[in-house]
């Protein structure tokens, strides 16, 4: 499980530092993808098969079934940290989340994700208001499946 925010920096390479606490469960390999609200998300390898094995038999006569397949993959790239625990983003993946230095790492649970400084606070400022009503919308949800 990933928790937590880190603030590494990114070097003129693309390449920053994963949070040590996160090393372990990377060092097989992930992957690095376009998310939602123009930040990355990084699973580990074989998470992110698990989580596309549904989307392989989906059925490809459906439009938005084939968007998603491609935006999805074409935005995808396979990665090793190195040694040192560094890994790199592709170029056109820190276009797309406009990540410069200042980045900062974010434990999403299931995923990390990659933020420019400045989008995460902004994003982290206007969903703080609506965190307590959030918590009983999705948690509630859940609980009353299970009920």
């Amino acid at each position: 499980m990933f928790l937590g925010t880190h603030t590494p920096k990114l070097d003129e390479k693309g390449r920053f530092f994963l949070p040590a606490k996160y090393r372990d469960e990377l060092a097989d390999g992930l992957v690095v993808t376009r998310a939602q609200d123009r930040c990355l998300a990084i699973y580990p390898r074989q998470t992110f098969v698990e989580m596309t094995m549904s989307m392989r038999n989906a059925p490809a006569t459906v439009k938005q079934v084939r968007d998603f397949q491609r935006m999805l993959a074409a935005g995808a790239s396979d990665e090793t940290p190195d040694k040192q625990g560094r890994m790199t983003i592709p170029p056109q993946l820190r276009r797309y989340a406009g990540l410069d230095k200042e980045i900062v790492v974010v434990g999403a649970i299931n995923r990390i994700e990659v933020w420019d400084a400045e989008a995460w606070e902004a994003y982290s400022e206007a969903q703080e208001s609506d965190f307590a009503d959030m918590n009983e919308e999705i948690l509630g949800q859940t609980w009353q499946q299970e009920a």
